[in-house]
Parts: C-alpha cells; sequence; structure tokens
C-alpha cells in the first residue's frame, strides 16, 4: 500500500495544495467581494452575514460558490471512483490537469474583471464558479485519497490535533510535521496572495500561479515509484 512506504509523495505534494489554497482564498476574499472559493466553511459563515443584511455582504455569490464546489466535487467523485483501482498517478495527473485548467481559466477571465469596481458581474460570477469548481474537485479526491492531517483546505481539525495530541495534553505529537506544515503552507500562499492582489490590483498572477504549482507539484509526485501503484488498496 501506498500508505506504507517510507516516503509518501502525497505528503510534500498536499503541502504544496495547501499553499495554493491561500492564493485562492487570497483572490476570492480580496478580489471577488467578500466570498471563499476554497474555504467552504467561512463561506457559509459570509453567506450568513449576507442573509442578515450585513452591509458588504452578500448572498448571490456565495449561493454560487458553495453549488459550483459541489459540482466540482460530484464530479471528482465520479472520476475517483472509476479510477481508484488505476495507478495513482494516472488519478493524480488527471486531477491535476482539470483543477489547472480551471484556475487557468479563472485568470483568463480575470484579464476582462475589475477588481475595484467589482464589474462586471459575468466575470465575476464566472471567476467565482470557475475556482470553486476547482477547488471542489481539488477537496473530493483529496478524501478520497485519505492522506490523515492534509486536507489542504481545512485547519480548524488540523490545530485541534496539534494541542490536543501535543505532549502537553499527554499525546504523542502524531504527524506534528505534516500538521505544522499545512498550517504554514496555508499561511503561507495567503500572505503571497494577498501581496499580489493588493500590489497588482488583479487576480491574473495568484490564480495563474495557483494552476502551475499544482500541475508541477503533482509531476513531481508522478514520477515517484509508488505513483504506479493502486490509488485504493
Amino acid at each position: 500500500m501506498v500508505d506504507k512506504i517510507a516516503f509518501d509523495p502525497r505528503v510534500p505534494l498536499l503541502l504544496m495544495l495547501s499553499l495554493t489554497t491561500g492564493l485562492v482564498d487570497a483572490a476570492s476574499v480580496l478580489g471577488l467581494g467578500k466570498v471563499f472559493t476554497a474555504n467552504m466553511t467561512g463561506n457559509v459563515v459570509f453567506l450568513g452575514f449576507a442573509l442578515a443584511g450585513t452591509p458588504g455582504f452578500v448572498v448571490a455569490p456565495g449561493l454560487v460558490a458553495l453549488a459550483t464546489f459541489m459540482i466540482g466535487a460530484l464530479v471528482a467523485g465520479r472520476i475517483g471512483k472509476s479510477m481508484g483501482a488505476r495507478p495513482l498517478r494516472r488519478w493524480l495527473l488527471t486531477a491535476a490537469f482539470f483543477e489547472a485548467a480551471l484556475l487557468w481559466g479563472a485568470a483568463a477571465i480575470s484579464l476582462r474583471f475589475d477588481v475595484g469596481d467589482q464589474a462586471p458581474h459575468w466575470a465575476l460570477y464566472a471567476i467565482i464558479a470557475t475556482t470553486a469548481v476547482a477547488m471542489g474537485f481539488r477537496n473530493a479526491t483529496i478524501r478520497q485519497l485519505k492522506v490523515p492531517d492534509l486536507t489542504t483546505t481545512v485547519l480548524t481539525l488540523t490545530i485541534t490535533g496539534i494541542a490536543a495530541d501535543s505532549t502537553l495534553a499527554g499525546g504523542g505529537n502524531p504527524n506534528w510535521g505534516r500538521r505544522i506544515g499545512s498550517v504554514v503552507a496555508i499561511l503561507g500562499g495567503a500572505v503571497l496572495g494577498a501581496l499580489l492582489v493588493v500590489r497588482t490590483g488583479s487576480l491574473v498572477i495568484p490564480l495563474i500561479l495557483a494552476g502551475t504549482l499544482v500541475l508541477f507539484g503533482t509531476a513531481l509526485c508522478a514520477v515517484h515509484p509508488s505513483s504506479l501503484e493502486p490509488a485504493k488498496s
């Protein structure tokens, strides 16, 4: 099984994907008007603010993000079930090409989008939809891979585990490296994404960078011999 080898190439891959989560959410929250397209927990909270009539929060972007995220997850679920018995390499590369294509497509649409004016509206919703589909697809794929403590988007349980399983709590600090690494990766991606969005006034560079990292990281993982084994065993 892939989980039992000395070095699991999925771990550095998922850490890199965590970094891209920070990039994507920085682009969406700072550039698309307070909507998450990778972190659905935050998106549900923002949607709640909008439903309460809080100034600055709008219902429609949140609903579009949630709906398209679920579409991406549905597609990934179907693909994962059909490719589970095939080599991990094939499954990961298929997922990476799909996700990168969507992120680069969102970057192309961003060329027509004015962040300051939040216009045109068709571009706003197209960017939300394409990035949310990509993130939903990724989350469903990662969920099926079942790598402990590396979800690439959600940190609540990860941070809980760092504290609850620590030596101070009487635990053995299991997977502490990857847990801390995932927090640092998303934090770093958010910092980088925020700098790119604020300084360029555009979503193009962070989205292109996110897609490139997804494809590059997956390609590196795919050359490892273990990626020739079945994805699910």
